[in-house]
């Protein structure tokens, strides 16, 4: 109703007034007043529509911009979907590639794998081949040790105890389950290396020889294992082993003077040189 009266005024003029309309003759007066009158019902009438107007804009107007706004967030969901989906693309790929590693790294680790079992395979028939030979090789070294016994026994008795001791030594070896085939097996070889160099070497050592039952203290001269020789300490007697009687016999004085020649060689006194050294004749055999 406002805007109605303020239509109503500005139509009338300023300093008019509907009320105080005069006029010289009635037909004017009411001539301006039923102009007035139209005038302002023209007023009111566009006064109306235009509220009409403006009140049937004002819901689509409403909706449009609900419209509007609706489509800016789904303008705004649909980039952050974008973005989202740029991003699990971009993870995709990057898993792709990481599997695309580790399957090539898995194949390299089932070849490793593959290797590794035909290694251990290969592993296990050697152990089972071990046991076997190891089965196999200790009643072999049983053996040479009684051969190794059996052969000092019937060699020269030179370092008798001492080579005696050996061989027991290595029975005791045998029988001990801390130590390991390969052990033993080199102690047996070891042996047997020291009586094969017993044939390359001079030795000199004390000792006693057994003379009408009493043992008198002597120096034996070993060379190699062709004899076996003593001189007394009182430098009385020299002997040496027969191999044929298996005793020792006593020697010619003519022997004492290459002798102690022969000790002081073996004891490093004496410069090396010829050794006469007597040998047993070989018995006698043959059919009679």
């Amino acid at each position: 109703m406002e805007r109605v009266r303020a239509g109503a005024s500005s139509i009338a003029g300023p300093g008019s007034s509907v009320g105080t309309i005069s006029g010289k003759s009635a037909g004017g007066s009411m001539f301006k007043t039923a102009a007035v009158r139209l005038a302002l019902l023209g007023a009111v009438s566009i006064v109306c529509a235009s509220m009409a107007t403006a009140q049937s804009l004002e819901k689509p107007i409403e909706e449009r911009v609900k419209a509007n706004e609706s489509g800016a967030q789904s303008q705004k969901r649909v980039e952050e979907v974008a973005t989202a989906t740029d991003g699990l693309i971009g993870e995709y790929r990057l898993t792709m590639k990481k599997v695309e590693s580790l399957d090539i790294f898995n194949n390299q680790l089932r070849a490793v794998v593959q290797s590794q079992d035909e290694e251990l395979a290969s592993l296990q028939r050697q152990i089972d081949s071990v046991e076997e030979v190891s089965r196999a090789v200790s009643p072999l070294m049983l053996k040479m040790i009684d051969s190794l016994d059996k052969f000092i026994s019937l060699d020269v008795p030179f370092d008798l105890e001492k080579r005696k001791d050996r061989v027991n030594q290595l029975r005791v070896l045998m029988r001990r389950s801390d130590v390991a085939d390969a052990e033993r097996y080199r102690r047996i070889l070891e042996a047997y290396q020291i009586e094969n160099d017993y044939g390359r070497t001079i030795e000199s050592y004390v000792g006693t020889v057994n003379r009408d039952g009493a043992e008198v203290p002597v120096s034996y001269l070993r060379v190699g294992r062709l004899g076996l020789l003593y001189k007394t300490d009182d430098g009385a007697e020299v002997g040496f082993y027969n191999t044929n009687s298996r005793a020792f016999e006593p020697l010619g004085s003519d022997y004492m003077g290459w002798v102690s020649q022969a000790l002081r060689v073996a004891k490093k006194q004496a410069a090396p040189e010829l050794i006469k050294v007597p040998l047993p004749q070989p018995e006698q055999g043959g059919q009679g």
